[in-house]
């Protein structure tokens, strides 16, 4: 249980993939011009990254490694569809908000990240927590990032009016650069934590992504540990 609370800490703060791992970035920057539609496209991925990373887990043994992306593809592909349905179902003005990018979870890095990193490589249990982590990490910084957009731009929290009626509103909020200076100022303030951190030694030098290595400096996109390993046994061939 203390690896499940882990990978649930390790996505909400340590490794939030929007202000820490910086993923993500194209449904953060566009969907995020309230607190609901980023809520919603949070809560969305939460829901597809929870569920692809148990099954992912589940078939770890069975999936071929030489095609286990096109795998990881269809899982994914299969859970956004499903969600894609319900939410047009019955929260139509959510999916007409979100629009093309409900689709495009199927190629979101920081879900197809979780299954080559994590879920492909650990039980089912710890697999869902850094889902359901990663997922919740993600739907807060999106959420936090509406809300501000929301709030300066048009005075209004979750569609409630809540600034006085002299406040004028900043539209250039509503704006994409008003993406940009909010999850700057987000992101600013978590490395001044980070700092503050260091300063009372904490080791924060290296982002952890559950196989333990330094994966902010990887040499290449999939795991370096995975290349080595392949180089070693090519090696072991060569001299036989």
């Amino acid at each position: 249980m203390n690896k499940c609370v882990e990978r649930l800490w390790n996505g909400l703060v340590k490794e939030n993939p929007t202000l820490v791992l910086m993923l993500g970035m194209c449904p953060t920057l566009a969907v995020t011009t309230s607190a609901i539609n980023g809520l919603g496209m949070g809560l969305t991925t939460t829901v597809v990254l929870a569920l692809s990373n148990v099954i992912i887990s589940l078939l770890r043994k069975i999936i071929p490694d030489k095609i286990r992306i096109p795998a990881f593809i269809v899982i994914i592909a299969s859970f956004v569809t499903i969600m894609q349905l319900l939410l047009q179902a019955y929260l139509p003005s959510l999916y007409a908000a979100l629009g093309i990018y409900i689709p495009l979870i199927v190629v979101n890095c920081i879900i197809l990240g979780r299954a080559e990193a994590y879920a492909y490589k650990n039980p089912v249990l710890p697999s869902l927590f850094d889902g359901l982590g990663m997922g919740l990490g993600f739907s807060i910084a999106l959420t936090c990032i509406g809300l501000v957009r929301e709030l300066l731009g048009g005075g209004e929290v979750f569609g409630i009016h809540v600034m006085p009626q002299a406040f004028t509103p900043i539209s250039i909020f509503k704006l994409a650069p008003g993406a940009f200076f909010v999850l700057a100022v987000l992101t600013a303030i978590q490395n001044k934590v980070k700092i503050e951190g260091a300063k009372k030694g904490k080791d924060v030098s290296k982002i952890q992504s559950g196989c333990n290595s330094d994966c902010m400096h990887c040499a290449d996109s999939g795991c370096s540990k995975r290349l080595i390993e392949i180089d070693e046994v090519e090696e072991i061939k060569e001299e036989k």
